[in-house]
């Protein structure tokens, strides 16, 4: 079978039709245009009901959303909260505790993947931990290198 691309199928519609009004036979159409018999089948069935239209491509829509902007919105004040607020040790959120939150206000269950294209949605984006802890004081770092840790090294003998 033909690989095409998503916007070729609006020509592979067309061609059915056409090869159809022509006198062809649907299995016939389909091992010349490399698909499915089903799929004609599907393609002559929906322009017989819908027309001109049935052939257009259009984008794929999806699966409505579940959360309304107001929800998105109530969430982000949740989670500026802070995740200790809600809970969780530390203060770090992750997609699993975002999703908890999301279950306890809303009643909605998300897959991680999908938690994190709504963070995107809502503007946070994915943070990398610092190397070095904000309350480091540098001097005392620097003593602790050259007083204490010479002391823990292990000797030459």
């Amino acid at each position: 079978m033909a690989k095409y691309k998503q916007a070729d199928y609006e020509v592979l519609r067309r061609r059915c039709v056409e090869l159809k009004n022509l006198g062809w036979r649907q299995t016939a159409i389909a091992q010349a245009l490399g698909l499915t018999p089903g799929w004609v089948s599907r393609t002559l069935k929906a322009y017989r009901e819908q027309g001109q239209t049935a052939l257009l491509w259009r984008k794929r829509t999806g699966a409505p959303t579940r959360l309304s902007a107001e929800q998105l919105t109530q969430l982000v004040g949740e989670l500026n909260k802070g995740a200790e607020y809600h809970g969780f040790p530390g203060h770090i959120w992750t997609r699993p505790r975002v999703n908890e939150v999301i279950k306890k206000l809303f009643g909605v269950s998300y897959d991680p993947s999908q938690v994190g294209r709504l963070l995107k949605k809502v503007g946070w984006t994915r943070q990398k931990p610092q190397t070095k802890a904000r309350q480091q004081n540098p001097e005392r770092v620097e003593q602790w290198r050259s007083e204490r840790l010479p002391e823990l090294k292990k000797s030459p003998n």
